[in-house]
C-alpha cells in the first residue's frame, strides 16, 4: 500500500518478512518491525493473498490464544483476507466492564476480494453484471485446545 493506505497493486511474497505467518508466530512479535509496510499501516492493515481455492471453502487463518486455549479458524471461498490490528485505537473507547480498547489490543480478519480490484486488472474481478449472482461463504469456527 502507499502512504495513503491505498493498494499499489504490487503483490509481495511474505517469506522472511514481518508478514510471514506461515508458521505459528505471536501476532505482536513483529508488529513494530523496521518495515516500510508496517510503518505505513502503523501495524498490520494488509490483504493477504490466499492460495487459490477455486471458490472452494478453504482455511484462511488459524489463530490460537495460548493462555485461554481459545482457537479461531477462518475458512472462506474468497481469494484474500484483510488482517487489521486496531492500529488507531487510543484507549478512549471503552468496552465491557469499562475496559479501554488500545492500539494493537484486538485484531480483525476480513475475508474479501483484493482491495481496489477494479483498478488492478490482474486482481480477481469484482465486477457483477446484471442478472449475475454473487455468492461467497465464510465460516468463523471457534473452539478450544
Amino acid at each position: 500500500m502507499d502512504a495513503g493506505l491505498i493498494p499499489t497493486g504490487e503483490l509481495k511474497p511474505v517469506t522472511g518478512t514481518p508478514f510471514d505467518f506461515t508458521k505459528a508466530t505471536a501476532i505482536g512479535e513483529r508488529i513494530d518491525a523496521d518495515d516500510e509496510q508496517i510503518k505505513l499501516g502503523h501495524g498490520y492493515d494488509h490483504n493477504w493473498v490466499l492460495d487459490a481455492t477455486g471458490g472452494k471453502l478453504a482455511l484462511a487463518a488459524d489463530v490460537f490464544e495460548p493462555s485461554s486455549g481459545r482457537v479461531l479458524q477462518v475458512l472462506t471461498t474468497e481469494p484474500g483476507i484483510q488482517f487489521y490490528t486496531s492500529n488507531f485505537l487510543d484507549g478512549s473507547v471503552k468496552g465491557k466492564s469499562g475496559v479501554s480498547y488500545g492500539k494493537h489490543a484486538a485484531l480483525c480478519l476480513e475475508t474479501q476480494h483484493f482491495p481496489d480490484s477494479p483498478n488492478h486488472p490482474d486482481f480477481p474481478t469484482t465486477e457483477l453484471k446484471p442478472k449475475q449472482k454473487y455468492h461467497t461463504v465464510t465460516v468463523f469456527k471457534f473452539s478450544t485446545r
